[in-house]
């Protein structure tokens, strides 16, 4: 048996193991064909599915830019109305400090107009009698005491501030120069007389910045002249009275200013009455050099025009005259 065993050939190469082989090969030869008919049709597939893809994405895209494009424009126009809307605050902000600013003269007004409605419907001071009942009377008594209707009238220089604006012109100036008139008569005699206007325009050029002698002639002058004096006036007795305190303010000299008016339309009361207190200062007693003293006309009033500046025009007045030492006369009428 061995033997047998021993002499016998094995055959790995049969029918049976070539076929298998040759089936495996085939199989793999298959595979790949199928691989490679199969594989445009997958490529072309892919691409149809990547090109609707881009066109989606395409499509999206320009939607996105469409509606970046109406944001932009939205943007803009909320951009261009916050800055209206901080235009509009800054204004606001504005007239805020200046009312503000006007608060103290605001409430300062409120109060005054009630009293000088009253003090308008029942002052009836008229200088020309005044002065012809006290005139024999103030003579005797001493200079620092003299007074004429409540006006004092120890001043040794006497200057007339006039506001020579179309209201005055028109409806009040005969009254004004009648109220000159009797000024001057409660002054016998005087050192400096000078004449402006509300503006600080002095009636003879010749003279500004220095006195006008007082005589006879000069004061008929004055009278004649004024009959058509009309330099421009803005309404405002403010520039003519710094203007005079600034020139004419002396240790030395008691001068008393007067001030012919009937508006104050704009500025501040307050701001005013504080600049006349530095220009006029006050010496060690507290007394002022410089006596403030002030006629009103119901120009306004009486045409109804603006009643708040005339008003306004008082209370500036009435301020200013008892901060320096004068008196206040507010008239009711502008008829003789």
């Amino acid at each position: 048996m061995s033997r047998r065993g021993r002499g016998r050939a094995i055959d790995i190469f049969n029918m049976s193991f070539l076929d298998v082989v040759s089936c495996g090969f085939g199989a793999i030869i298959l595979l790949l064909v199928i691989a490679r008919v199969a594989e445009p049709q997958v490529i072309e597939k892919m691409r149809t599915d990547l090109s609707g893809l881009v066109r989606k994405l395409e499509r999206e895209l320009s939607e996105l830019q469409g509606d970046t494009t109406l944001l932009d424009r939205t943007l803009d126009a909320r951009r261009e109305q916050l800055s209206e809307a901080q235009e509009r605050l800054a204004r606001l902000q504005g007239a805020l400090s200046r009312v503000r600013g006007e608060h103290a003269a605001g409430r300062l007004e409120m109060d005054a107009q009630t009293v000088i409605e009253q003090q308008l419907a029942e002052a009836r001071q008229r200088l020309s009698s005044e002065q012809k009942r006290l005139q024999a009377r103030t003579r005797s008594r001493p200079a620092a005491d003299a007074r004429i209707g409540g006006i004092p009238v120890d001043s040794e220089y006497i200057i007339f501030i006039i506001d020579t604006s179309g209201s005055m012109q028109q409806h009040a100036w005969s009254l004004v120069q009648k109220k000159i008139r009797e000024v001057l008569d409660i002054y016998p005699k005087v050192k400096g007389i000078q004449v402006m206007n509300d503006m600080g325009d002095y009636m003879f050029s010749q003279y500004k910045g220095r006195w006008i002698p007082d005589t006879p002639a000069r004061r008929k002058s004055i009278l004649r002249r004024l009959s058509s004096w009309a330099p421009f006036s803005n309404s405002s007795p403010v520039e003519g009275i710094e203007a005079a305190i600034r020139r004419f303010y002396s240790k030395e000299k008691k001068i008393s200013i007067y001030i012919f008016g009937d508006d104050f339309s704009s500025g501040s009361i307050e701001q005013v009455v504080n600049e006349v207190e530095k220009l006029n200062r006050a010496d060690r007693s507290g007394r002022r050099r410089v006596r403030i003293h002030a006629i009103g006309f119901p120009v306004l009033l009486q045409l109804a025009d603006n009643p708040t500046s005339a008003v306004r025009f008082a209370a500036l007045m009435r301020k200013l005259a008892e901060t320096n030492g004068g008196s206040f006369v507010g008239l009711n009428s502008v008829g003789r």
